[in-house]
């Protein structure tokens, strides 16, 4: 079993390779540390440019509705609540221009899903791994916010707390 495995990785990453060398994508070990590509290794394909930008895109999507909980808190679960209460201003804004980038990413992968075209799924494929570091660092910055967020708020919670 193990040895199919590696065979599906070898061949997984030959193809990437290919692709890699067409297009002048990332290297393969960026690609999967980033967005775990090394997933497709089973999957027989004839479109793995397609297959790539939507395990980009699924990233994509999580890291968009986390920060839709805090943009639109309504119906978020409690967790979320008690950190919008906590952010400033400039945290929201932050959100909201990673929310905006996140979103135009959104709408350019519906588009490639709806009209598959491998010169453009790896011109996404390059745009968004180079978006994605400075996203990832933004999204860094947030969450060093929440966290410091929610650490004051236990913190009160264990001073108010009377036994």
């Amino acid at each position: 079993m193990k040895e199919e495995c590696c065979l599906g990785l070898k061949r997984l990453k030959k193809e990437y390779e290919q692709l890699k060398d067409k297009y002048s994508l990332p290297d393969f070990q960026e690609m999967n540390y980033e967005f775990e590509i090394e997933k497709l290794q089973d999957k027989e394909t004839e479109t793995l440019a397609r297959e790539i930008r939507r395990l980009m895109s699924e990233k994509n999507t999580y890291y968009l509705k986390f920060i839709e909980m805090f943009l639109n808190p309504g119906a978020a679960p409690m967790f979320f609540l008690v950190l919008v209460k906590n952010m400033n201003h400039v945290e929201k804004k932050l959100l909201e221009d990673l929310y905006n980038k996140l979103g135009r990413n959104e709408i350019l992968s519906l588009k490639l899903d709806n009209k598959h075209d491998e010169k453009k799924e790896a011109e996404f494929i390059k745009k968004f791994y180079k978006e994605w570091q400075e996203i990832k660092e933004k999204f860094g910055e947030v969450l060093k916010v929440l966290e410091e967020s929610w650490e004051r708020k236990s913190e009160q919670k264990e001073k108010g707390y009377l036994g």
